[in-house]
């Protein structure tokens, strides 16, 4: 299977602009949502599901549906993993920090700990249930990649037509309040259920749509029957009348315009109708033109990008450091947000090789190929 760097080179993208957004620094006010009602965390979990669905198609149509089924389990244990390091390095580090001094950004970050206590935090997190802010993505993944051999299994029996209906049903629901409906359900029988404000600031319910048209389209495009180009020049025109205005009222926001009523409408966090519209058009526009940009697959991104997920497990250390380094102030300031900005992206990039050789080395082992279609020894897939 042919590996696309403009691909690995956009999702290496994202991990740079959800790095400026989540470092504590003046450059968070530039990267965040720069380009319309429109996130790095829109583009990152579409294009994972897109890899995701095109991968492990080809895994279960070559081997069966076990094999995919095992390399999905295989790798969702290795996500648990990332997971339960990283809420370790915060449980016993990043809390110290946060009590030994006048740090509120650090304290503000794991409220549920200091409430509940650690032991009932321990287990909330091992639950996937405990999701404390820059943490919340990677269990979202996680959640994800447990549904993922589900739909595939799913799509080879009864379809996609009931798959994609349910999914956006789910969404619809979303957006009139499904999440809490459904945690004030559960609340009503277990009245210790940790609160609906820890659990995460992504809306699952809307979230999940968002993966699985990714998985649609990548196993369309596993088939070569995905007509992204002829998708996108057709709606190339209506995003030329969409993303302008996005864009201007984004930037109008604040500045004597308000949303009201129509907020939700824009919501990130239950991916707001809006936001679909402005991620599909800016979606069109990048593949009616990708031989366009495609010198802009510079190496490091790509290198990014086939390293994504440890890549983005790396950078949430030095957003901590961040964090810490602020102390009680609004962010990091003068030369130290520069050091913070350079150690964080280069630390990154050393990330991504170190992990790009350990899966080239492996993939060279079965066989001296450069790209290995499994994923569940590749860790740049999915």
């Amino acid at each position: 299977m042919r590996r696309l760097p403009e691909v690995d080179a956009l999702r290496g993208l994202m991990l740079v602009w959800m790095t400026f957004t989540h470092l504590p620094t003046i450059a968070s006010i530039f990267s965040n949502q720069p380009f319309g009602f429109v996130s790095a965390a829109e583009g990152f979990i579409f294009l994972s599901a897109l890899l995701a669905g095109r991968v492990y198609f080809r895994v279960a149509e070559r081997d069966g549906a076990p094999v995919m089924q095992r390399k999905l389990v295989l790798r969702t244990l290795r996500l648990y993993g990332y997971h339960a390091f990283l809420m370790a390095f915060a449980f016993v580090v990043v809390a110290q920090l946060a009590v030994m001094g006048d740090r509120p950004g650090l304290y503000n970050l794991l409220t549920y700990y200091f409430v509940a206590g650690p032991k009932r935090a321990v287990i909330d997190a091992a639950l996937l249930l405990y999701r404390p802010p820059l943490l919340d993505i990677l269990p979202m993944y996680i959640f994800f990649l447990i549904l993922t051999p589900i739909v595939l299994s799913l799509c080879t029996r009864i379809g996609w037509k009931p798959i994609l209906a349910t999914s956006i049903a789910l969404w619809a629901g979303a957006q009139f309040g499904l999440r809490v409906g459904a945690y004030n359900l559960i609340a009503h029988f277990d009245r210790g259920f940790i609160p609906l404000d820890q659990m995460g600031a992504f809306d699952l319910w809307a979230w999940q749509m968002l993966w699985v048209v990714g998985l649609w389209c990548g196993v369309r495009w596993a088939k070569g029957d995905l007509p992204a180009t002829t998708w996108a020049r057709r709606f190339l025109v209506p995003a030329c009348f969409i993303i302008p205005p996005l864009l201007f009222l984004r930037y109008a926001l604040g500045h004597g315009i308000e949303l009201g009523a129509y907020e939700p409408m824009f919501d990130k966090w239950h991916l707001g109708v809006v936001r679909l519209f402005d991620f599909a058009a800016i979606a069109a526009v990048l593949v009616r033109f990708h031989s366009t940009l495609k010198p802009l697959a510079v190496r490091p991104l790509v290198l990014l990008g086939q390293s994504s997920l440890q890549v983005f497990c790396a950078h949430l250390f030095f957003c901590f450091f961040g964090l810490a380094l602020m102390g009680n102030a609004t962010k990091v300031n003068g030369w130290q947000q520069v050091l913070l900005l350079s150690v964080t992206f280069s630390a990154m990039l050393m990330t991504a090789k170190i992990f790009g050789k350990s899966a080239s080395k492996g993939s060279q082992g079965r066989g001296g190929r450069s790209f290995s279609p499994t994923p569940a020894t590749n860790p740049s897939e999915g």
